[in-house]
């Protein structure tokens, strides 16, 4: 059973942020120049929510508002359920398939230990499932 623990230690913890106060355009671009899908945006040292190219689309877009001009405090997700490093990927899974995320924060006693997304989860699953038919593989020929 692989954790959000072993997960990380392989992706990495890094986490970028943004604060509340910064535009939707401020977001999106610090997305596109890291190539990532989400943000987690703190105020005072604390996580108050996230922001993602889901959010952009549905609450931006389709809404007529302009990302230059809308605060990432008006449109970001504020009920985020998180993971503990501790927690297995499928049960993370589980969660982020239930409540339909893509991105989820991770928090170890307390403080934000990283950002963990479905694509992180499924890359584990399939890594693990390949080195289980190496070993299977390897078990049959000799």
């Amino acid at each position: 059973m692989t954790t959000i623990r072993q997960v990380l230690r392989e992706k990495g913890a890094d986490v970028v942020t943004i604060m509340p106060n910064a535009t939707v355009f401020d977001a999106i671009r610090t997305m596109a120049d890291r190539n990532i899908g989400a943000l987690v945006v703190m105020e005072g040292g604390k996580v108050v929510g996230i922001i993602t190219e889901r959010t952009y689309a549905r609450e931006v877009v389709l809404k007529g508002r302009t990302s230059p001009t809308t605060p990432v405090r008006e449109v970001m997700e504020t009920d985020v359920p998180y993971a503990r490093p501790e927690q297995s990927v499928e049960e993370c899974m589980a969660v982020m398939t239930k409540t339909r995320l893509r991105h989820m924060p991770v928090f170890d006693q307390g403080e934000l230990a990283g950002l963990i997304s479905m694509g992180d989860l499924v890359n584990s699953i399939i890594g693990h499932q390949e080195f289980t038919i190496e070993q299977l593989i390897h078990y049959i020929r000799h």
